[in-house]
């Protein structure tokens, strides 16, 4: 019986008395530390920061890169007067740095190039525009005018596109084969009608010059 008795206390151990696994380890080992951490916060040795902290640290306020916080100087007033002067004139001549997003690139420059290089009548539609304003309170002779003018207007404006189009994208095929031509007519027709003084950036050829 005692034999028995002893058999079923080393079996169940209902009064904790019984032996521990081999296997078995402490909780506070650093072993059963490990295991219980995430598998990312174990391969980098630090806890995973919160997404508002790592944001905290990501974002800057704009221009904090350029110039340091505090009030400005005369001096600082003076360099940025004199930056955006250069970058102005960089940019009326045509200086791939210095141009905005939708003028920067050789197609856009040879579409410039191209359109500069002839004179159109649709280059003196700012002109037209103002007689035609101008028409409108000189009174009803002259008004009974003004639809057939603005059609006849149109028309031109119409045609004088369809030339450019055709000869932008053969233009294009000659000097910069695969080059993608999409937007350029629309960007070679609204330079077409701006006066050539006012074009920016400003003509680098002469009407009858050869590019």
């Amino acid at each position: 019986m005692l034999r028995a008795v002893f058999r079923r206390r080393s079996a169940g151990a209902p009064d904790g008395t019984a032996q521990e696994s081999p296997g078995a380890q402490s909780p506070d080992s650093p072993a059963s530390d490990k295991r219980d951490r995430p598998a990312a916060e174990s391969a980098k040795g630090r806890p995973t920061p919160k997404r508002s902290e790592a944001e905290r640290g990501r974002y800057q306020p704009i221009g904090s890169s350029r110039r340091p916080a505090g009030p400005r100087t005369a001096a600082d007033k003076a360099r940025d007067r004199t930056d955006r002067s250069r970058k102005y004139d960089a940019m009326k001549r045509g200086e791939d740095w210095a141009l905005n997003p939708r003028d920067k690139g050789p197609a856009r420059k040879l579409t410039r190039d191209y359109v500069d290089s002839r004179r159109r009548i649709s280059e003196y539609y700012m002109y037209i525009l103002v007689i035609l304003v101008a028409a409108l309170f000189a009174g009803k002779a002259l008004q009974s005018y003004l639809s057939p003018l603005i059609l006849v207007l149109i028309l031109i404006m119409a045609v004088e596109g369809s030339f450019v189009r055709r000869g932008l994208r053969k233009l294009m095929a000659e000097r910069l084969p695969g080059e993608s031509t999409r937007g350029l007519t629309s960007y070679a027709v609204m330079r077409m009608i701006q006066l050539r003084r006012f074009r920016m950036p400003s003509p680098q050829v002469k009407p009858g010059d050869k590019i």
